[in-house]
């Protein structure tokens, strides 16, 4: 389910609203903040180039939900990122909860 609704994700929704939703699934499933994960790595989980994952991680940050430094980032306004997420992390929630799952 995750994975085709990533699929779509990916075809259908902006690269901030992606990476809002791939950074709140990987505070989900590893509870930990900051996130330990440089932009390239992003960049490649997210299929585009590391440049647009800095512009769009530099959009949430100018919107006071994440700051990052080399190799980290950090949620600080988890609500705000979850607006600035797509329907699709509501989606997976929903689907993990159901399943019992976090």
């Amino acid at each position: 389910m995750q994975a085709s609704q990533t699929a779509g994700c990916n075809r259908l929704h902006e690269i901030s609203e992606r990476l809002a939703r791939w950074l709140l699934l990987c505070q989900d499933r590893t509870d930990s903040s900051p996130l330990q994960i440089t932009h390239q790595s992003l960049a490649d989980m997210l299929g585009a180039p590391r440049a647009t994952v800095t512009l769009a991680a530099g959009m949430l940050h100018k919107a006071g939900v994440v700051k990052y430094a080399r190799g980290k980032i950090t949620i600080l306004n988890r609500k705000g990122l979850e607006n600035a997420a797509c329907e699709c992390y509501g989606t997976i929630r929903k689907e993990f909860k159901r399943l019992g799952v976090q």
